[in-house]
């Protein structure tokens, strides 16, 4: 009897020390991990969109905003005759009845009807009151300048995550990462309670960007104006402000508006002067020129022979568009003599040319805050034919951005320094406090302060007397140089006859530059020169922005103005 019950107490005891232990683990060791199943069980967290900090110009102006809107869901379980009520929600959501019937019947506790709605939608479904319908806050972005300066802002999808252009470059500092409403939900996945206010998020900041809204909007109305004319496939303007490295304008075609993305083909929202590269014909000559006068194989007085307008190199005879005799350096600039251009390369050789071409940014990103940007295409020396020095000479076989190109000759004009090009200009906290400021950065000098300074001065023959004379302006020297440059044919491989892109490039005023502008038109059907159309655009972004920026005029100088057309 006596080993019965003790046999009874032990297994009492071992019981009662499983029980024990388990109650230990589950109470103690496991309390949290356990804590935060059941918390999942009845707690929900239903997805808001945020509310985005402004963008703004460099002067204030807001070019995206966030306004406060409502977004319609419904709780399925709760709605009582959902064929009544996708009947009454059809006219005033303007969907399908069928369609909102097999979302208010779905077998979930939560499902969205329609996001970011109307504020005479959301006052109807207020009127309405019907069960198991509600609405909830959000911020829907809105760009009140619709088309200007869409390629650089970009735009937000219904999460509120930036998708292109600054929205997206930028989107955390934007407040672009998830933000949530915390709900409750019964045993069913039915939501029962909620809170009103979301979860606290990081800070949201502010940006001024470098664009000047003035100054945009007369690069995208001339730029569209050309485009027009042209009857050509696109262009782009870019206006860059040659001591800081900042970007005024940055003009693409075809534009779109931003509100409505979802309505423009991809080809009108791609952002063409960071993304597209296209061979810049005869302004390369600018590159070629810099080199040589920096390493003082030429000076500007020296002659070289135009053979008649023709040369033959590597078995290719490459010919002038003009049969040109003697031509010094500067008249070979004004001019854009193929043959001048290739005996320049010639003296300055494989080595050095590759060193400048390099030195000046090409064949690299720029560093641009924007999304998307292509370093261009140029291969190295020992990949060159016996034909690759000669159409270098003349800016082929050598892909550029827009941006890119701008950039280098931004270098040329404030003195010989490479800048780093940038669109944000500050970054401030919502309630206005300044956080940064994004100051100009120096990438290194390419060319002597001498150098660029005599360059600048050979240039404004291009404007005076050669082929830019469509770019002269009455007030203000200009120095710049056209290029039209043909595009390979996919289906042939070989250059068109038809397909070009027409360029001008200048800085003004020509003394103390103070703006680089670059004007790209991409297969123009007519005017398919760099002088005829691109040279003219630059002239009256020039002549607006100058104004505006209250520029003084030039020196008095004897310019002789000729405008083209």
């Amino acid at each position: 009897m006596r080993a019965r019950i003790l046999c009874i107490f032990l297994l009492l005891f071992l019981g009662l020390g499983c029980i024990a232990t388990k109650l230990f683990a589950v109470q103690v060791r496991q309390r949290i991990r356990l804590s935060e199943r059941a918390t999942h069980q009845y707690r929900r967290l239903v997805p808001v969109l945020s509310h985005r900090g402004i963008i703004y110009d460099r002067t204030g102006r807001e070019f995206a905003v966030s306004l406060r809107v409502a977004s319609a869901f419904a709780q399925p379980a709760s709605v009582h005759d959902p064929a009544a009520t996708a009947k009454a929600l059809a006219p005033v959501l303007k969907l399908p009845v069928g369609e909102l019937r097999s979302r208010l019947t779905a077998d979930k506790p939560f499902v969205w009807l329609m996001r970011q709605l109307e504020p005479a939608q959301a006052a109807s479904l207020r009127e309405l009151n019907l069960r198991g319908i509600g609405l909830t806050p959000e911020s829907r972005r809105f760009y009140p300048r619709e088309e200007l300066a869409a390629h650089v802002l970009g735009f937000v999808g219904f999460e509120e995550r930036g998708l292109e252009g600054i929205e997206h470059q930028y989107d955390d500092l934007l407040g672009g990462r998830p933000q949530y409403i915390e709900a409750q939900q019964d045993a069913l996945g039915r939501l029962i309670a909620r809170r009103e206010e979301p979860e606290p998020r990081a800070p949201i900041f502010d940006l001024s960007l470098t664009l000047d809204e003035v100054i945009q909007y007369t690069a995208e109305r001339e730029l569209a104006r050309a485009v027009e004319r042209s009857r050509a496939k696109g262009g782009t303007a870019v206006v860059m402000d040659v001591g800081s490295g900042e970007i005024l304008a940055l003009a693409s075609q075809p534009a779109f508006d931003p509100n409505r993305y979802k309505d423009a083909a991809h080809g009108a929202r791609r952002n063409r002067a960071v993304t597209d590269y296209f061979e810049p014909g005869s302004i390369f000559k600018v590159i070629l020129a810099a080199g040589a006068l920096e390493e003082g194989v030429v000076r500007p007085a020296d002659r070289f022979h135009g053979e008649g307008g023709a040369i033959e190199v590597g078995g290719v005879t490459i010919r002038d568009h003009e049969k040109y005799g003697w031509l010094t350096v500067r008249e070979i600039l004004a001019h854009s003599s193929n043959v001048g251009a290739i005996k320049i390369g010639q003296r300055l050789g494989k080595s050095l040319y590759y060193h400048y071409i390099s030195g000046f940014g090409f064949g690299m990103l720029t560093g641009v805050d924007l999304p998307g940007e292509t370093p261009g295409l140029i291969r190295r020396p020992k990949s060159w034919s016996a034909l690759s020095l000669s159409v270098l000479s003349l800016g082929q076989e050598i892909s550029v951005t827009p941006v890119q190109f701008a950039t280098a000759f931004s270098a040329v004009a404030n003195g010989g320094v490479l800048m780093r090009p940038h669109i944000v200009k500050a970054l401030r906290s919502q309630d206005g406090t300044l956080q940064r400021v994004v100051g100009p950065v120096a990438v290194r000098r390419v060319i002597s302060p001498e150098t660029a300074r005599t360059l600048l001065d050979m240039l404004t023959s291009v404007t005076e007397e050669g082929t830019g004379k469509g770019a002269a302006l009455e007030e203000y020297t200009v120095a710049g140089k056209t290029g039209t440059a043909q595009k390979v044919d996919p289906g042939t491989g070989r250059y068109s006859q038809r397909k070009v892109v027409a360029s001008f490039v200048g800085a003004v005023p020509a003394e103390a530059p103070r703006l680089v502008i670059l004007v790209t038109i991409d297969e123009p059907e007519v005017l398919r020169w760099g002088g005829s159309i691109a040279a003219p655009t630059f002239r009256e972004i020039a002549r607006e922005v100058l104004k505006y920026l209250r520029v003084p005029p030039s020196p008095s100088r004897d310019i002789r103005v000729v405008r083209a057309g």
